[in-house]
């Protein structure tokens, strides 16, 4: 396995290339930010070793980013986005180049940084994205330590994916590929010297949202046990969804791109070489897993991404060997949706498709909370109430100096969202405006709207808010 570092110059130029046309695209953005990055904003404003639905690191990395830049714009919300994903591309070069050689190793990292899936996640801020650079250096450190035999570099891979771990779970997906390695690739296996020194790492590095965790019952693992939806629910075999798990399998084409994910599945079941063995071992359990629970429940198609930084070292040098027009068609798909998502976000509201804005989820929010703002300070109210969680997520970023207070109704049980578990509205709060769809009801009167918002052209298109001004106590947990 060749070692050379004569790949970078060359790979450096093309992931820097485009990283700085999508943080020029940032900076002209015309949308807003989406529901789980205002959240995630939010977190970072109340920095914290764990939270209701993710670990927390990617808080503190928007926490770190703003108070850097002196600005809670979303420019700098968004910018680890583009900057980490750059600093994957080039971390799995390096993989590459380990593994496969220099020239396989341009490809590589040419290949990821025009993903679409890190095209997507160069524009909106993730917890995918927050965990790329850290799985794949984890991946980096586990090879070489393969090669090397060395403790110190199973403990590097070790507190890299526990770095990983702290943006988001998933990245547990490493340890499984592993220890699968470590069985159909003998070459692959780690000295149990090793394996003590790469988990020990790990061990500590998730420790500090181990025990928030423990100390908050189990929150976020209540959570997630939530989304996974069929452990709750009795039976994993009750109801199954076979066509939730083809709408997840297919949408893996959109996720990684047509060809590669074409390729990748033509590599799998090839087989051959040890280090497409080990690299199987770590690319191919994370799908069969999520295609499991798509099959048992639901999935999000970007569930199984940690399945691509290892599956676009098998892609790429068999595209590369065997059917390298196939590879430029790759590039042609890939880069023209890298080219036209930022443009989109740029050009927004255009286009307009069917009387709506194509990127019509991604605006609106901020146009909405201001007239929510609005409407409290000239009813002369400090709280503004709602129910929705995406209404809330963008009225405390938008209204982050309003000098309002923003609430959610009391839900008389488990939090069912970080607002229910730590804004929730307080008794004896008085005079609230409260947003939603439906009149709340106090005193068996359905109170009467106030003001209602403009909805048209934006995430909210077709749905009916009003404000109504009501006693903070009558907001049971049914509004």
């Amino acid at each position: 396995m060749s070692d050379s570092r004569e790949w970078l110059p060359a790979a450096f130029w093309v992931v820097g290339a485009i990283t700085l046309f999508r943080i020029a695209a940032l900076w002209f953005d015309r949308t807003d930010l989406f529901v789980d990055e205002s959240q995630y904003w939010l977190w970072g404003q109340n920095l914290d070793f764990g939270y209701y639905s993710k670990p927390p690191l990617i808080g503190w990395v928007i926490r770190a980013v703003t108070e850097l830049a002196g600005s809670d714009a979303a420019f700098w919300v968004r910018l680890p986005g583009a900057v980490f994903h750059a600093a994957t591309a080039l971390i799995l070069g390096a993989l590459a180049a380990q593994i496969s050689g220099g020239r396989v190793a341009v490809w590589v990292a040419a290949a990821y940084i025009t993903l679409p899936f890190v095209a997507l996640g160069s524009l909106l801020i993730s917890t995918d994205t927050i965990m790329a650079p850290f799985f794949a250096a984890a991946l980096l450190f586990h090879f070489r330590a393969v090669e090397t035999r060395r403790a110190g570099e199973a403990a590097l891979a070790g507190l890299c994916i526990g770095l990983a771990f702290l943006a988001k779970y998933a990245a547990v997906y490493f340890l499984l590929g592993a220890a699968l390695a470590a069985v159909t690739a003998p070459e692959a296996r780690l000295s149990a010297r090793q394996w003590l020194a790469m988990l020990a790492a790990f061990a500590l590095t998730i420790a500090p949202n181990v025990i928030w965790n423990l100390t908050h019952d189990l929150t976020t693992v209540e959570h997630t046990m939530d989304n996974v939806g069929w452990v709750r629910g009795g039976s994993a075999f009750a109801g199954l969804n076979p066509a939730g798990l083809a709408e997840f399998f297919f949408a893996q084409f959109a996720v990684f791109g047509p060809v590669l994910f074409g390729a990748l599945l033509w590599g799998w079941l090839r087989g051959g070489v040890s280090a497409r063995a080990a690299l199987t071992a770590f690319s191919l359990p994370p799908l069969v897993i999520v295609c499991g629970q798509a099959l048992m429940s639901r999935a999000y198609a970007n569930w199984a991404v940690a399945t691509y930084f290892t599956g676009l070292l098998i892609a790429v040098p068999l595209l590369l060997n065997r059917a390298r027009r196939l590879l430029w068609a790759s590039f042609a798909v890939n880069g023209a949706i890298c080219l036209v998502l930022p443009v989109l976000t740029v050009l927004a509201p255009w286009p307009v498709v069917r009387g709506e804005p194509l990127l019509a989820r991604y605006i609106g929010q901020s146009q909405l909370s201001g007239e929510i703002i609005a409407a409290a300070k000239e009813a002369g109210v400090a709280t503004v109430v709602a129910a929705d969680r995406g209404v809330l997520a963008d009225l405390f970023y938008t209204g982050r100096d309003s000098g309002l207070a923003f609430r959610v109704p009391q839900s008389g049980g488990r939090a069912d969202s970080y607002y229910e578990q730590t804004y929730p509205l307080p008794a004896g709060a008085g005079q609230v405006l409260y947003v939603g769809g439906t009149a709340p009801v106090c005193g068996a009167v359905a109170a009467q709207p106030q003001i209602t918002f403009g909805t048209e052209g934006g995430t909210y298109s077709g749905r009916a808010l009003a404000g109504y001004l009501v006693d903070g106590d009558c907001l049971d947990v049914a509004q």
